[in-house]
């Protein structure tokens, strides 16, 4: 459907977010408005709603039949898409949202960049070049974390990944305690397994896909590494410090050939194909707003 179809799909559901949180949540170079989350979000908001307590309804029902209280298990939505795509900012607009729905549900944002492998490991494997294609994740503590989370486990913890150091941080820890709502965000969660093997995917209750052209998103990465010039770039501990005072051109240069030398093949052989396995697709136009929406139906 298209973006005023959708926007009619809100309903009464309250707009609970300032323009000010909005700029905390919004991501290095992502142009979001309050609009985009009165139109698509809030919508958005209220169908998930639905799912979380269809899916509460359908665990009763489940516990009726067999004679027994079902234990409660999170709900877990999973957010997908390129890189550079906004998808980080779509997880934190939602868990934001969820939020403030009337059950107050606890709700944790993990991203899978927390399970890559770390730089030491990816040397020595000879994967420095593929970081954040599929074989660059330890998939098996990835879906370790989520089954755990899922069957109720009192602790999880999950490794932290570090977008200055450009690593996995030693000694830190993310710790999930039974949450509701388990958003988990990443370019890989959609990933299949292989034959008769259980992958991440078959854990998750609702995933959306954020998509767009791959030469919209190309230009949103060149403008996401212009703006880490001015920022993250000019810390000592970044690798990348060298490029804050790289000319402008050098910039580009270097953002050109890691595209096409990386993110696009990934873009293309691996994140893509995912696509249609999510339950709703967002679609961006160039300028980073929704204009379309698809959502499977059942």
């Amino acid at each position: 459907m298209d973006r005023e179809a959708w926007r009619n799909l809100r309903a009464s559901t309250p707009m609970s977010m300032t323009a000010a949180e909005l700029t905390r949540l919004r991501g290095l170079a992502d142009p979001i408005q309050l609009s985009e989350v009165e139109e698509i979000y809030l919508p958005l908001s209220r169908l998930l709603r639905l799912y979380y307590e269809a899916s509460a309804a359908l665990r009763e029902t489940v516990g009726g039949f067999l004679g027994e209280q079902m234990r409660p298990a999170p709900f877990i939505i999973a957010v997908a898409g390129s890189v550079a795509v906004g998808k980080s900012t779509t997880a934190r607009v939602l868990r934001a949202l969820i939020s403030q729905w009337p059950q107050r549900p606890d709700t944790e944002l993990v991203t899978t960049d927390n399970f890559l492998y770390p730089g030491a490991v990816l040397e020595q494997r000879g994967l420095s070049s593929r970081k954040g294609f599929p074989e660059s994740y330890d998939r098996r503590a990835l879906l370790r974390f989520v089954q755990q989370v899922r069957a109720g486990a009192a602790e999880v913890t999950a490794p932290v990944y570090s977008h200055l150091a450009y690593d996995i941080v030693p000694d830190e820890q993310q710790l999930v305690r039974q949450p509701d709502i388990l958003i988990l965000e990443g370019i890989n969660v959609l990933q299949p397994a292989p034959a008769g093997a259980l992958a991440v995917s078959d854990f998750l209750d609702f995933s959306i896909y954020v998509d767009a052209r791959t030469d919209h998103i190309q230009q949103w990465f060149l403008d996401r590494l212009h703006a880490l010039r001015q920022t993250a770039f000019t810390d000592p501990r970044s690798p990348f410090r060298r490029l804050a005072q790289a000319s402008t051109g050098e910039v580009e240069a270097f953002a050109t050939q890691v595209w096409r030398t990386i993110n696009e093949v990934n873009l293309i052989e691996n994140i893509q194909p995912t696509r249609a396995r999510a339950t709703l697709v967002l679609h961006k136009g160039a300028d980073h707003e929704v204009t379309r929406i698809r959502l499977r139906r059942f």
